[in-house]
């Protein structure tokens, strides 16, 4: 009996993501739809290590250098020789500490390394989605791994483009036996917020789960 073998897709989307995370592209791959095939390429991050192991917070030094040239300049030029439509950068933290404008200049240099394959990036795609559906407050939720001046920089990322984050809070998480030590939120949970508003289609939760 013939099984499909992965060739025949519609679309294949290339992702950048650190080098000890598997979650960005396995999460990628479980919310596309049939006939979409995730492909990553890794890019040094300094604040992982081995077996994905990483500090209870991560510092903000290697947040910062994970978009710095070269390395994730040469990732793009090697996914790039793929046949790929578009390529994501699968680190959100990295936009919430040099900021949206900061954001811009390193997809359009990525751009440059790209072969004329789109590149997109986390928080500028979520701001469109929300743009797209009219949306003007935000409840934000970030991981555990984020401190308390990341979360603030996630906040102050959106509030400069003109949304109003009306709550910001680290998600709920817990460890699983057997896996990394790396806590892993639950999927389609976010923690109650006593302050957090009522949904309605003027107010959206995001949740921040790449890196």
């Amino acid at each position: 009996m013939w099984q499909p073998d992965g060739w025949d897709v519609r679309a294949r989307i290339g992702v950048l993501t650190p080098h000890g995370d598997v979650g960005p592209e396995s999460e990628l791959q479980a919310m596309a739809p049939e006939g979409v095939r995730v492909h990553a390429t890794r890019v040094p991050f300094g604040g992982i290590r081995s077996g994905g192991q990483m500090d209870p917070t991560i510092p903000l030094a290697p947040v910062q250098a994970f978009v710095e040239p070269p390395d994730i300049d040469e990732a793009t030029a090697l996914l790039a020789a793929a046949p790929l439509g578009a390529i994501g950068i699968g680190f959100t933290s990295s936009a919430y500490v040099i900021g949206a404008d900061g954001e811009r200049k390193v997809v359009e240099r990525l751009m440059e390394h790209s072969a004329g394959i789109p590149v997109v990036s986390t928080c500028a795609a979520a701001v469109a989605g929300l743009r797209t559906l009219n949306v003007q407050r935000l409840a934000l939720f970030n991981p555990p791994w984020f401190d308390a001046e990341l979360d603030r920089l996630g906040a102050g990322y959106f509030t400069s483009l003109d949304l109003d984050v009306v709550v910001t809070d680290p998600a709920s998480c817990r460890a699983i036996s057997g896996a990394s030590a790396r806590p892993t939120c639950s999927r389609g949970l976010l923690p109650t917020h006593p302050t957090a508003p009522k949904p309605s289609s003027s107010v959206a939760t995001a949740s921040a789960r790449s890196a």
